[in-house]
């Protein structure tokens, strides 16, 4: 069995993270931090993170998509447009390893916390900002969403080609994700960076960038040469039969990839004459000019089959292939279940909750599970008071308008 390390031999144990994101790009890179051990301290407006109203949820403010971004957090409400509010903010990044943030520079340069002003307050802070377009640039002041970056980082576009149909989003948050994956990695870089230099850096994680890198390494194909070798768009990636295949009572998704692959597939499905007429589609070059006509032979194929009689064709050849899953198939995956993927904690005040692995697994040892996601405000009170506010000051700062409003910040 994995022993569990101590929290305090953790990989950022004694790292404190102040984490002014929200949504999910920088809430997601900021709870990855959270599983490597460091304290991360969620500060969120008086209304909150906008992402704890999405449904389903027991209790208003604790939505489940929330709740799977958030763990392992402290929530600290401050009011960071007054000048209490600021001010306990300020000093909580005095004291802070990282600093994350996902608006944008223009906004935080309004609310005084430039990389210039909180370098000069700390100069060993890691100031990582997570936002959509790199700055310099005609879109650099503009606001961005997941959706607005799959469109402009051809993602959009090249599911519409890759379907013959209308430009479509990934329906799930692939741009926030990526993104926030980059970000983690930035972030313990500069970490090992400040270990060895004693200094501080700021980095910029933009989406748009981030995320067309990841759609022109596959895609860039002929422009990478210059002068040009041909067109962009990876043809095998963009056949319209490059999707599950249809068999007679459900759906097998296979990839038959290498020259292996391909001899023992046309071999068993009668297909031989083709490597007689075209030697090159023994290799990969030559199977990608053709490959609308020989995925079309695999979906044709696979058609006339049950799933259990198509997965045992492909199995034979050794192909890699898995009958396709819903999501809630996935809650009863054998494979999931018996690797431990899903586990369970018991929230304060939601509940039993259930939760995801991360995909990544110690040998020897292994991360001990982060904390519950944190209630709007939670541990306000507590993190005040180890910076050392008085309860008549952490009063004024937690609810200006039972002093008469708060002065706006400077």
């Amino acid at each position: 069995m994995t022993d569990r390390l101590e929290v305090a031999e953790t990989p950022l144990a004694g790292c404190r993270v102040v984490d002014l994101t929200t949504v999910l790009m920088g809430p997601s890179t900021t709870q990855a931090l959270a599983e490597f051990g460091a304290e991360v301290i969620k500060v969120e407006s008086p209304e909150g993170d906008l992402v704890r109203g999405i449904g389903p949820m027991r209790h208003p403010g604790m939505g489940a998509i929330f709740i799977n971004a958030n763990r392992g957090k402290k929530s600290v409400v401050l009011d960071i447009k007054t000048a209490p509010g600021r001010d306990a903010l300020l000093r909580l990044i005095a004291q802070a390893d990282v600093f994350a943030y996902n608006l944008r520079p223009q906004a935080m340069a309004r609310l005084g916390l430039s990389w210039e002003t909180l370098s000069a307050l700390n100069p060993r802070l890691v100031y990582v900002g997570m936002f959509g377009f790199a700055r310099g640039g005609p879109y650099s002041a503009r606001p961005a969403y997941d959706d607005i970056i799959q469109g402009a980082s051809g993602l959009a576009w090249l599911a519409g080609v890759a379907t013959g149909g209308a430009p479509s989003y990934a329906p799930l948050a692939l741009a926030d994700r990526v993104t926030a994956l980059s970000a983690v990695n930035q972030v313990l870089a500069a970490l090992l960076l400040r270990a060895r230099t004693g200094r501080g850096c700021a980095i910029d994680v933009t989406m748009f960038e981030t995320v067309t890198r990841m759609t022109m390494a596959d895609h860039l194909q002929g422009e990478a040469f210059i002068p040009s070798e041909g067109p962009t768009g990876y043809a095998r990636q963009l056949s319209r039969y490059r999707k599950p295949y249809q068999t007679r009572d459900g759906y097998v998704c296979a990839l038959i990839y290498s020259n292996g692959h391909w001899k023992r597939f046309l071999d068993v499905v009668g297909g031989q004459r083709m490597l007689v007429e075209d030697p090159a589609l023994a290799n990969i070059e030559g199977r990608t000019r053709r490959i609308d006509e020989l995925y079309g032979i695999v979906e044709s194929e696979l058609a006339r089959r049950t799933t259990s009689e198509a997965m045992a064709l492909l199995e034979s050849i050794d192909a890699p292939a898995i009958p396709m899953f819903s999501i809630d198939d996935l809650l009863r995956d054998p494979h999931l279940l018996a690797t431990g993927f899903f586990g369970e904690e018991s929230h304060p005040s939601e509940g039993r909750l259930r939760t995801t692995g991360t995909g990544a697994r110690w040998h020897g040892e292994g991360l001990p599970a982060p904390g519950p996601a944190p209630r709007l405000g939670e541990h306000t009170r507590e993190v005040l008071e180890s910076l050392g506010y008085s309860p008549k000051e952490i009063d004024a700062i937690t609810a200006p308008e039972r002093q008469g409003g708060g002065q706006p910040a400077k």
